[in-house]
């Protein structure tokens, strides 16, 4: 490295952007691994910027005015924050992802979130050989898995998707802790009626200028579930699709999916991506029964204070 130099920001700009993309891109090549950055989402964010620096969530390394590595933090509320990166082929082996790190680290603990998600693939070798570094502890593992071809037919008529609106922060906060719990400790036995303590509050009507819609999911006039819809250009994203408890079993998961697939059509989506936890057999058979196929794995690891 000829000049090498240090730059943390809290938000991504249009140049950033391209770097990170850039580099981004040459990594994936060159390990043929997932990487889950967030970056169009980030950017979203840098245009409500207010011009103070409240945190630091972008950590980039340079060689002059070469971008050579990165590692972001993804902040989306709770107790928890992720992180995910990676350092350009040719400069590896030189420190330079433990010195990003050491910032991370140090601006996780400025922080109230009690738990840090490092992500990587599950093939990456350098990925999960620097996590061992960090000594934290596997959690989970989720699949990544895209529609092939047109799917499965996907009009129906039994349930109703209504796009959400501030009102219903609180309730989406609620299923969220549900889903969450299910997922994690695959009990479907216990319940919260509300958000734990450290959860904030996701306002769908500040969501959907970022790229992300949000859905409530009604059978007969109620709420049996949510889903959330993602497009960023021509990719279009499913997440955190679910059903209540006592709805269960009825077929809805699959009608919400479904219709999920027909708006994002409907918005000209070339390509369509859900992830799912490993452990999720009932969630797995359902997206392979509609037409969804694994294309990776990615294993998340936490620290906690």
């Amino acid at each position: 490295m000829k000049s090498p130099s240090v730059r943390l920001k809290e938000y991504l700009d249009e140049h950033d952007y391209n770097d990170i993309h850039s580099l981004a891109e040459i990594c994936r090549k060159h390990d043929n691994v997932t990487l889950k950055l967030e970056i169009e989402y980030k950017l979203s964010l840098g245009s409500e910027k207010s011009g103070n620096i409240n945190s630091i969530n972008e950590f980039m390394y340079f060689d002059n005015e070469k971008l050579i590595g990165y590692l972001g933090i993804c902040d989306f509320g709770g107790d928890t924050i992720e992180v995910n990166g990676m350092v350009h082929p040719q400069y590896r082996r030189q420190g330079i992802f433990k010195k990003l790190y050491s910032y991370v680290e140090a601006e996780w603990m400025n922080r109230d979130r009690k738990r840090m998600l490092l992500l990587s693939d599950h093939d990456s070798d350098s990925g999960l050989g620097f996590i061992k570094y960090t000594k934290a502890k596997q959690e989970h593992s989720e699949y990544e898995m895209y529609l092939i071809g047109e799917g499965k037919e996907y009009k129906t008529d039994n349930i109703v998707l209504r796009k959400a609106t501030n009102s219903d922060a609180k309730e989406i906060a609620r299923q969220n802790t549900i889903y969450f719990s299910d997922e994690i400790n695959e009990e479907n036995s216990e319940y919260t009626d509300e958000p734990s303590k450290e959860e904030e509050i996701l306002l769908p009507e500040e969501e959907e200028k970022r790229g992300f819609t949000i859905y409530m999911a009604l059978a007969q006039d109620k709420i049996i579930g949510k889903v959330h819809i993602e497009l960023q250009g021509n990719a279009g994203g499913i997440y955190g699709l679910g059903v209540l408890p006592q709805y269960r079993g009825q077929g809805y998961g699959r009608e919400i999916l479904l219709q999920s697939i027909y708006k994002l059509k409907e918005k000209n989506a070339k390509s369509i991506m859900l992830q799912v936890a490993t452990q999720n057999e009932n969630a797995l058979n359902l997206y392979k029964s509609c037409g969804f196929e694994k294309r990776s794995v990615m294993d998340y690891y936490v620290k906690t204070k």
